[in-house]
């Protein structure tokens, strides 16, 4: 007896949470972002003209890229040449014309023989969380 209560009360519940939540978009599809991380390690000689190519690429694809949505570029604290970059575009097409983009194949000539390695790694976001500037 108790557990037929319980149910007549708890699906409603249940149902309820269901309904709120496909209301409130919960159920929508993952959107089509692309998230890259780049592990670059610079022969040390060459770091300057490379950060100096790096920061030349990254704002040329912020001002003219739509589908370019963050570039960040770090490097690991004590070693220098070891850069890290995340990237994240609107989807698969925004990171194709990227790769296409009269800047992006400048920086990968200026740049080729500054890199002693490339390592990509192709992620899946999970959250991805910013504020907005004021």
């Amino acid at each position: 007896m108790k557990m037929k209560q319980a149910l007549v009360l708890g699906l409603p519940l249940i149902a309820s949470c269901l309904f709120l939540a496909v209301r409130r978009g919960y159920t929508e599809p993952v959107d089509n972002r692309i998230v890259r991380l780049a592990e670059l390690e610079i022969y040390p000689d060459q770091l300057n003209a490379y950060k100096a190519a790096l920061k030349e690429e990254i704002e040329a694809s912020i001002r003219t890229e739509p589908g370019v949505l963050t570039l960040y570029a770090v490097s690991v604290k004590a070693h220098p040449e070891q850069i890290r970059l995340f990237e994240t575009y609107r989807d698969a097409a925004s990171y194709q014309a990227h790769l296409q983009s009269p800047h992006f194949k400048k920086y990968k000539e200026q740049t080729l023989q500054m890199v002693k390695s490339l390592t990509l790694l192709d992620t899946d976001p999970i959250l991805l969380g910013t504020k907005a500037k004021k």
